[in-house]
């Protein structure tokens, strides 16, 4: 049976700069209440009119298949996540496609909030381990900046998002020590409203969107952000000891950790509770806030480019979202 091995990176971050003094200009806050919460510095935010959701995967796409010395023909199928796409349907993944030129190629749409990289790499796993396909794109990719309540009602979640894309390659191997080792995925929906966008709905009367539905906030993230950190250092602890477990490790046999970017204090929570040193565990929250479905691939993408990320190693990807849902890959690099 082959298995999968991720033969090149990429990344887009707008150029667009949004410090935590640049936010007060919309709501009470500062730099040291966001920094103390949350890690954050600074977020990048899109630009109207130069980036979409899909531009940006685009952008992420061709660095990543330059580095692995293919072509967008090359691609047998795209598994796209995201919970920002540029239209209500069809998905950014189609409009990618188009921008691409990759027509008539596969695509897997999916919506796993900021577990949406990990569960993507899993289904693109799964189609070449079976041989049905041979070159697989994931890609994670959020425009947050335009959904987030920038007030100060809705600093709590406001100062934590920004936007990006990251894309990874992953292509067929027949070697049994640079690959995919496991992927482990999990979803709670008794959770679902501790952290979620209510509106638009197809469930709700008349159109799906209203201008009340906007004037009572509907459009607004809501979150239980007690609720989200006790979860999240719960299940990202069982999660990455699951893929450790499945595949004979311990803790301290991993060489790096990527965690989804969700706030820095639930990292250092993680790290400490696996005995992992700082050096083990990539962090680049404080420049980019959480990307959500990009996150991890912005950090693995970034990391690999500062060469921390070394032939053999053994890598950790863990993530938890809105769902809620959580998972892990665990990777020979």
């Amino acid at each position: 049976m082959p298995h999968s091995r991720m033969t090149g990176l990429g990344y887009y971050v707008p150029e667009n700069v949004v410090t935590n003094q640049d936010l007060t200009q919309w709501m009470e806050t500062s730099d040291a209440w966001i920094q103390e919460r949350t890690g954050i510095q600074e977020r990048r935010y899109f630009t109207y009119g130069k980036d979409t959701n899909a531009s940006m995967a685009a952008a992420a796409s061709r660095q990543a298949l330059e580095r692995a010395s293919l072509t967008p023909a090359d691609v047998d199928v795209v598994v796209y996540a995201t919970i920002t796409p540029d239209y209500y349907f069809p998905g950014s993944a189609f409009l990618m496609q188009r921008e691409l030129g990759m027509e008539g190629k596969p695509i897997i749409d999916i919506r796993e909030q900021c577990s949406g990289f990990v569960y993507a790499l899993s289904i693109a796993d799964q189609f070449l381990k079976s041989g049905m396909y041979r070159t697989a794109l994931v890609v994670g990719s959020e425009i947050q900046s335009t959904w987030i309540d920038k007030s100060t009602s809705g600093r709590n979640v406001a100062v934590i998002f920004g936007d990006g894309a990251g894309a990874a390659v992953l292509q067929a191997t027949d070697s049994p020590d640079h690959r995919i080792l496991s992927t482990h995925l999990h979803a709670d929906g008794r959770f679902a409203e501790d952290l979620y966008v209510r509106d638009p709905g197809s469930s709700r009367p008349d159109r799906a969107a209203t201008k009340e539905m906007a004037d009572e906030g509907g459009y607004n993230v809501v979150m239980n952000g007690s609720a989200v950190f006790k979860h999240a250092v719960v299940r990202f602890g069982e999660v990455i000891q699951e893929a450790l477990q499945a595949n004979g490790f311990q803790p301290g046999d991993i060489d790096l950790l990527i965690p989804h970017q969700a706030n820095l204090r639930i990292s250092d929570y993680v790290r400490q509770q696996l005995g992992l040193s700082e050096a083990q565990v990539v962090t680049n929250i404080q420049r980019y806030g959480n990307t959500t479905a990009a996150s991890i691939p912005i950090a693995l993408a970034e990391a690999w480019e500062q060469g921390r990320v070394q032939e053999g190693q053994l890598l950790c990807l863990a993530a938890f979202g809105s769902g809620f849902t959580w998972a892990s890959a665990l990777i020979r690099w």
